[in-house]
């Protein structure tokens, strides 16, 4: 097996993992920061219609979360018990079910995209023409992010984390290089504008996955995704053992973003620019919650194995840890985002009152960074125990609650900023109420025996 984390020292072992996992994520948002710089050049109106096609290609994510996570628990837990036949026969499973929720995804929004993409009222026609483009291409080939993503997950699950960032590496590296010649067609090449730029990430994708999939037949090390056959059919109890682990996941991560669409619907009536805001923020950002997902991720295997073997020492130790390590990168976070907002604006905005907006969002949205990369990391381990289903409960419940408090603040003087005070604030709350939902569950399972 790739990597056993259920021996070693502890801090070595977990970083040793988690290391390739925050780079791989840390390229990932490295993808939605170069097309946001590039479409930046196109206006603001550009980037506001990617925005909107973006929050489909979000909510993707969720929904693949019932396959990734389902899979990287399961395949991680029977790792960790040495009941490998299980682990393998998960990790088919996992990979047959998230090739055909892509399928069903695309299938969905390409009929109902006129719908979709009306919901969010953009009364601007460039825009508009913008997020019917870079969805229908975005969407229409998901398929091949959601394999990328579960198989990233099995991956991890098996102790490596190389593997990925690798293919994550050569990824970014043709992104970068089809970003700017599809969108600003220099010399013989075509100006696609959005349309490039969805091609370009869509490219990305494909590659990654390729990589992936050609790694398992290459090593020579010992690997549960060896011998999967994508058409076999699928035994029940491994769907149900991934459902019952991946569905509360899933509904969290495609409820938040549903919440964040509404927000978003809130948000256009303050004009595209504001849109734009929201979505470039949102993209630098996840410079702080993708490194904190990665870092999750990376605890989510630790965990799993470890609680699989029953080893709740190093369970405990290992979060310990990660709080530490997560905990003052976000701090890291704060203090670039509140001291260097126009900065920061600056590579992303052209236009004075664009960038005037852009600076209120990350000085409000910075204060909120450490909890939420606690939270991000704390979602990890508690998935790695088997408890999606508190963490569904605790997430949507607290992220619902931005919607009535948007409205109340937006209502205000605050005007725009009371939804970006919104989101700071119950960022905050969750990231606090995680953790100590983390430390009353060991407490439980220590009492319990």
């Amino acid at each position: 097996m790739e990597g056993n984390l259920t021996k070693g020292p502890i801090l070595k072992t977990l970083t040793k993992l988690a290391i390739p996992i925050m780079a791989s994520s840390f390229l990932g948002t490295l993808y939605n920061i170069t097309d946001m710089a590039w479409i930046g050049l196109l206006g603001a109106k550009a980037v506001a219609g990617v925005g909107v096609g973006g929050m489909f290609t979000w909510l993707s994510q969720g929904l693949v979360s019932l396959a990734r996570m389902g899979g990287q628990v399961q395949v991680a837990q029977h790792i960790g018990r040495r009941e490998q036949e299980e682990a393998h026969g998960y990790a088919q499973a996992a990979v047959q079910m998230s090739a055909l929720l892509g399928i069903l995804f695309a299938a969905v929004v390409l009929i109902l995209l006129k719908p979709l993409i009306g919901f969010f009222k953009l009364e601007d026609a460039e825009a508009l023409a913008a997020a019917f483009s870079y969805t229908k291409i975005a969407c229409g080939l998901i398929m091949f992010s959601f394999l990328s993503l579960t198989l990233t997950g099995l991956y991890t699950a098996q102790g490596d984390s190389k593997t990925p960032f690798a293919a994550n590496l050569v990824g970014l590296a043709v992104n970068m290089i089809l970003d700017p010649v599809l969108i600003l067609g220099p010399g013989p090449f075509p100006r696609l504008g959005v349309t490039g730029a969805a091609i370009a990430t869509v490219t990305a994708q494909f590659i990654v996955m390729s990589i992936l999939v050609m790694r398992i037949f290459v090593t020579k090390k010992e690997n549960v995704l060896k011998g999967i056959q994508l058409f076999e059919k699928i035994p029940p109890k491994y769907v149900r053992g991934i459902c019952k682990i991946g569905i509360p996941t899933a509904l969290q991560g495609m409820a938040y973003c549903m919440i964040s669409m509404v927000l978003t619907r809130m948000v256009s009536g303050f004009g595209a620019e504001a849109i734009a805001t929201q979505r470039v923020g949102g993209q630098i950002e996840s410079v702080s919650w993708n490194t904190a997902d990665g870092f999750g991720a990376a605890l989510n295997a630790f965990i799993g194995q470890n609680y699989g073997a029953g080893k709740m020492d190093r369970v405990k130790k290992g979060y310990r840890a990660s709080l530490i390590t997560v905990g003052v990168w976000g701090l890291f976070i704060t203090l670039l985002f509140v001291c260097f907002p126009e900065q920061i604006s600056g590579v992303f905005f052209h236009e004075p009152t664009a960038i005037a907006t852009a600076v209120g969002y990350m000085i409000i949205i910075g204060y909120s960074e450490a909890f939420m990369s606690v939270e991000l990391m704390t979602v990890g381990a508690l998935s790695g125990l088997g408890k999606t289903h508190l963490c569904s409960v605790i997430s949507i419940t607290l992220t619902s609650a931005r919607i009535p408090l948007a409205i109340l603040l937006s209502g205000t003087a605050l005007g725009l900023l009371g939804i970006w005070w919104a989101l700071t604030a119950t960022s905050v709350v969750k990231g606090i109420v995680f953790v100590m939902a983390f430390y009353w569950i060991t407490a439980r399972m220590r009492n319990s025996k």
